[in-house]
């Protein structure tokens, strides 16, 4: 039986789309027959080893002063810090892999384990660090910061024995830093049908709760980016509010943006229109989707968005709920136009209020399309289909390590 440390950047119960991916990769990794360890970095910002979700999570104590260092000697503390940590946990565990999760930091930290103990190394690249950099305001494209950090990243990958992704648009980018296509496999985003029941209907007492009954129900469930481009919904909300007056928009979730997409709902004039919920439980979240008629993603069309594919579309095509998104390049490998959702053009208020207005006049398209959406999750975009992807991977990578240990 193979047995895999991962190495990750943090984890539940810290919610995110990383922490949750990585729990429905281990949640399939143990139904296939492997046994996972996990270690977290400081960034986790737990010293104590925890047990959530059945899943032991080893922890690394975060750097004193943390928050108080510059960047560049929080990123050599973290590494420094995980790298002792990584050489531990493998000592008791004894794992036939070390899996590192991006960002890279972890992948420099783990990498030099991995060799001093003889041991296969996978890094997995689930977004370009420094294009969410740039759109979080860290550093610009092109500047020493990102050509720093494309620098490192591009030096695991060509070290790495195999490489790991979560979408084809990354797969390119990967290729195009000169490395062979044989040594990449995509792991593709997806979700647990089972987990999201089609057709839920609506908790009336939430409806009621918040205000929407006889409403018909735009909905956005996720972090609150910059480049989830929610300001242009905003924009398109008072073009589609000013002929369908009956119609609301819930904001779920949180971030970095929140404060200023308050300011600019007020400015806009749009009041009862909008929303905004705050952060849910995850358990809640299937609640909200239930009371949604539409769910929008507007994603921006930037560097990040056309290469990297996002988790919740896919949670609300299994859930059942018609889905508009920006035709940037991370949505259009999901949703195919008019067959498992609707497109809009990215960054263009006037076309996202366009294509939604001709989805709420026209409500006998959405049988159609909810169906085609739940077929495609259920039949290409499940954990099981996706993690079974990593096992001819890691069976290969252990098979040449006995032989080359047998040859030594």
């Amino acid at each position: 039986m193979t047995r895999v440390l991962h190495i990750l950047d943090h984890s539940i119960p810290l919610h995110s789309g990383y922490s949750f991916r990585t729990r429905s990769i281990l949640r399939q990794q143990r139904a296939m027959g492997i046994e996972t360890d996990q270690l977290t970095s400081g960034k986790q910002g737990n010293a104590v080893d925890q047990e959530v979700d059945g899943f032991r999570f080893h922890r690394t104590a975060p750097p004193r002063r943390f928050l108080s260092r510059p960047a560049v000697l929080r990123n050599l503390a973290i590494v420094r810090d995980l790298r002792r940590r990584t050489a531990e946990v493998a000592r008791v565990t004894k794992p036939d892999i070390i899996h590192a999760h991006s960002p890279c930091l972890t992948a420099i930290a783990a990498l030099p384990v991995a060799r001093s103990l003889g041991i296969p190394f996978v890094y997995e690249m689930r977004a370009s660090w420094e294009d969410a950099a740039v759109d979080h305001g860290t550093c610009r494209e092109g500047d020493l910061r990102y050509r720093v950090t494309r620098l490192l990243e591009t030096r695991i990958l060509r070290q790495a024995d195999a490489i790991m992704t979560i979408c084809e648009g990354l797969r390119e980018e990967i290729e195009a830093r000169g490395i062979p296509p044989e040594r990449i496999t995509v792991i593709p985003n997806a979700v647990d049908p089972e987990a999201f029941a089609y057709g839920r209907a609506a908790d009336p007492a939430l409806v009621d709760g918040l205000g929407l009954r006889g409403k018909r129900v735009l909905g956005f469930i996720g972090s609150f980016y910059a480049y989830e481009g929610l300001h242009v919904l905003l924009d398109a909300m008072t073009r589609i509010t000013a002929t369908n007056p009956d119609v609301r928009l819930l904001l779920v979730g949180g971030g970095y943006e929140e404060k200023r997409l308050r300011e600019q709902a007020e400015r806009l004039g749009l009041g009862e229109s909008v929303r905004f919920v705050g952060r849910v439980p995850h358990e809640r979240v299937a609640d909200y989707y239930s009371v949604c008629d539409v769910m929008v993603y507007p994603r921006l069309d930037l560097r990040l968005t056309r290469i990297v594919t996002p988790l919740k579309p896919l949670e609300a095509m299994a859930q059942g709920c018609v889905v508009a998104a920006s035709d940037i390049g991370g949505h259009r490998e999901m949703i195919r136009d008019d067959g498992t959702g609707i497109l809009f053009r990215a960054n263009d208020p006037k076309s996202l209020a366009h294509a939604v207005g001709a989805l709420l006049a026209s409500p006998a398209r959405w049988p159609a399309l909810r169906e085609s959406a739940r077929r495609y999750v259920e039949e290409e975009r499940n954990w099981r289909r996706s993690v079974s992807r990593y096992l001819p991977v890691y069976e290969r990578l252990v098979r040449r390590a006995h032989t080359e240990r047998r040859a030594s």
